[in-house]
């Protein structure tokens, strides 16, 4: 049977001018430097998922901190969602306040094929929570104007420095097989990006969302394989992922930011 690949349409909606930016991120220009979004970061997590299935070491490496980042800004966007709660909770039971949404929010089509990146929007749409939920509490004089642009920046920042994080990221261009036989490629990714903890190299610490590993040869991984695709992980994704969606790691609106080049 010749089965195509399965696909789910997905949209992301945005209430906030604040999450808006972070999606987006910013363009460099002589004045400012670039600011890396959601949809650059999203474009990166794919490069990095298709180093790791090629066996590349460093990037499971770097599929475990971003991972660990992931994780953290989580908590701490928890935090700052617990203390705005908790303001709205003295309002008095005699006033009724209703959900602070967008009358035109944005729709944003998502085409994700790393699940570190779905983790990203999954912030980004908690951002967006704790934004209406902040400009909610100032309209009604719960909050002043220094708490609110405080607590908006804190939560900005958490999410810009994780997307930054993964900026850092590069495909080694060797394979755990080459780390063992200490060649060429070995020797110049040491050189380049350091050593790795003994159990990354082994293959027994990998990301929770690490793809299955395919093993080529040191001659496939040099030349383009069958059906048109190569090996390199900074090349176009179109393959099917092992859960059977489409491969398709983009997202709409990130050409306007820089991935990692």
């Amino acid at each position: 049977m010749n089965l195509g690949a399965l696909r789910s349409a997905m949209q992301l909606t945005l209430h906030t001018h604040h999450a808006s930016r972070i999606w987006h991120g910013r363009a460099a220009s002589e004045r400012r430097h670039g600011i890396i979004g959601l949809a650059g970061f999203v474009s990166i997590m794919a490069k990095m998922k298709r180093g790791a299935e090629q066996d590349d070491p460093y990037s499971d490496w770097w599929m475990l901190e971003i991972e660990r980042k992931l994780d953290d800004t989580k908590t701490r966007l928890q935090v700052l969602r617990a203390e705005i709660d908790q303001v709205l909770a003295d309002v008095p039971p005699e006033l009724s306040l209703g959900e602070n949404l967008n009358v035109q929010p944005v729709k944003i089509p998502l085409f994700i094929g790393a699940q570190l990146g779905f983790l990203a929007v999954y912030l980004l749409a908690d951002y967006d929570n704790l934004a209406r939920r902040l400009m909610l509490a100032h309209h009604t004089a719960l909050i002043d104007r220094h708490t609110l642009e405080r607590m908006l920046d804190e939560g900005s920042y958490l999410l810009r420095s994780t997307f930054a994080l993964a900026q850092r990221y590069r495909y080694s261009g060797a394979t755990r097989d080459d780390i063992a036989a200490n060649n060429a490629l070995a020797r110049a990714a040491r050189e380049q990006y350091g050593e790795l903890p003994q159990d990354v190299l082994e293959g027994t610490r990998r990301s929770r969302f690490a793809p299955p590993i395919v093993r080529r040869s040191a001659l496939s991984r040099a030349v383009p394989v069958a059906a048109g695709l190569t090996v390199n992980p900074d090349a176009p994704e179109g393959i099917e992922s092992e859960d059977g969606l489409s491969g398709d790691a983009t997202a709409v609106a990130a050409d306007e930011v820089s991935p990692h080049e």
